[in-house]
């Protein structure tokens, strides 16, 4: 397969839903996918042996070895992880890591022996002799219990909707029939869900309350290593520390804020966690006690977002490369969108927006080997995956090759409300404004031009306002770049008791950047 190649996984057709939530994690070199009823496995490890009848006696076991004597003392062995029974066809498939001693597959002339079982496998009509080994990987299968024998390995619940690797068990949650409850696989066994506690490893199910209390609807699923799971609630949340069949306890996080969804929480390099919550965007260590980031810069965020999961996707990411959070806020429906990036370093957030089909349906930090292809992956509405690019000077949409853009950029940064006097019973006077961009030197990048709008009033709230609708400034103009120079000085005499000012540039082909920006005031008389 040719790099950059997408394939279609074989019988993959019609198989998972695209209008219901998806959820998927990887364990064990595969993917599992929760999609409601679709419960599903991307197998890119395992070796497969088919068989055109139904395995009658000695059916093998997870971690049997398989042994195969071939002619001239060449022998195929495999290491069995699966078994998937088709209960229509009543074929058995076998999945297991593959190894040869003079011979490089299993063939159809010999019989394959148990040597765990010390025991042949034994089909319909003879031994496991007519076998194939299928060579299309990754393979594609349901995910269910092993060998469909739910009598001894349980089942997973009728539908799935969260899932996640937890010291090497797999965790599913989100079943609308029991929407409190989690359920844990056989640690290092994906395939046994039965639930019976005689051992450390045993599957094991529960759910997080307080004793004799119902549990609270569970949203996320969220492993931190394999010291914590946290459950990110309706109304609360809860973390399990340790394993649960070894000594672990379920402790409370917070009982008075939740998590909106699934997606809607990040860890950054530090291992803080970051998530949108019932005030709006806070960050916790684990443990520790959750604190609103969002309730000072953006008191009204959960307001005037209106977000509902029934929707909304919210999905969250820590960019390594820009050091920073990204959130990003999309309606399901059309793509249409909000999002915020908050800077680890400035502590600022700052909205961004995207075109309707570049809607963020989900994010992925790709940590590749190659640096090239190390960044901060969007999954959009059209289909297509895109990354930031900070050499382009313009935006893509749906109509455009995802590499080339030809939607301008509108970017701007707003500074205020700023007192113009010491004393606020005081007006105050602007007598100067200087502003510097970047550039200027030989090398680098230059700043293009920048437009400045400037507003006053008599209190805090009618500057923002203003700032925000962005018309009927008091003054305005362009500021000539790069770097510092007599046209980036601005005289003004405009008198006021809180001052904003608004720096942006709209324009196709262009970027622009700032390096600092100079506010001259006078105290003016008093306020009448």
């Amino acid at each position: 397969m040719a790099t950059g190649t997408l394939v279609k996984l074989d019988d993959s057709d019609g198989e998972i839903d695209t209008s219901d939530q998806l959820n998927m994690f990887e364990a064990y070199q595969k993917a599992f996918i929760v999609n409601g009823a679709n419960r599903k496995v991307v197998d890119f490890v395992n070796t497969r042996l088919t068989s055109d009848a139904q395995i009658v006696a000695n059916i093998p076991s997870h971690g049997d070895i398989l042994k195969q004597d071939q002619t001239g003392l060449k022998y195929a062995y495999m290491v069995v992880d699966y078994i998937y029974y088709d209960t229509i066809t009543l074929k058995h498939y076998v999945y297991g890591y593959a190894y040869y001693d003079g011979t490089t597959a299993f063939d159809d002339a010999h019989n394959v022996v148990d040597l765990t079982a010390d025991a042949n496998v034994i089909i319909t009509g003879g031994n496991l002799s007519d076998v194939a080994e299928a060579s299309t990987t990754p393979h594609w299968y349901d995910w269910k219990p092993y060998n469909g024998d739910e009598i001894t390995y349980g089942k997973l619940p009728n539908k799935a909707y969260l899932a996640c690797l937890y010291r090497g068990r797999c965790v599913v949650a989100g079943d609308p029939e029991h929407p409190h409850q989690w359920y844990m696989s056989r640690q290092a066994n994906p395939w046994d869900f039965a639930y019976v506690a005689n051992d450390a490893q045993s599957p094991v199910a529960g759910g997080n309350a307080d004793a004799g209390e119902s549990g609270d609807i569970i949203r996320a699923l969220i492993s931190y290593k394999d010291d914590y799971l946290v459950f990110g609630c309706a109304t609360s949340i809860w973390f399990l520390a340790g394993d649960p069949c070894e000594g672990g306890s379920i402790n409370e996080l917070d009982l008075t804020t939740g998590m909106f969804g699934a997606n809607s929480w990040c860890f950054d390099g530090l291992g803080n966690l970051f998530f949108w919550g019932t005030n709006g965007i806070y960050v916790t260590s684990i443990p520790g006690t959750p604190k609103c980031l969002s309730e000072q810069a953006l008191p009204q965020l959960v307001g005037d977002e209106n977000v509902d999961p029934s929707t909304h996707r919210i999905t969250m990411a820590y960019d390594r490369t820009r050091a920073g959070i990204l959130i990003c806020i999309t309606r399901l429906a059309d793509g249409k969108n909000s999002n915020y990036f908050y800077d680890l370093i400035s502590g600022g957030f700052f909205p961004e927006s995207y075109a309707d089909e570049c809607g963020a349906y989900s994010l992925f930090y790709y940590a590749a080997n190659n640096r090239d292809y190390r960044d901060l992956l969007i999954g959009c509405k059209d289909g297509y995956i895109r990354k930031f690019n900070d050499s382009l000077k313009n935006d893509n949409d749906s109509a455009d090759d995802p590499g080339v853009g030809t939607v301008k950029i509108d970017s701007y940064v707003t500074f205020g409300p700023i007192p113009m006097a010491r004393d606020q019973r005081l007006t105050g006077k602007l007598t100067g404004l200087n502003c510097i961009t970047a550039g200027g030197a030989s090398g680098g990048s230059d700043s293009n031009d920048v437009s400045y709008s400037v507003f006053v009033g008599s209190s805090a709230e009618e500057v923002v306002e203003k700032l925000s609708a962005g018309v009927n400034p008091n003054a305005a103009g362009i500021i000539k770049a790069p770097g510092r120079n007599r046209s980036g000085s601005i005289h003004r005499k405009i008198s006021g008791v809180y001052l904003g000012v608004k720096l942006q540039n709209n324009t196709i082909d262009e970027m622009w950047g700032l390096e600092q920006l100079l506010i001259d005031l006078k105290p003016g008389g008093k306020f009448k």
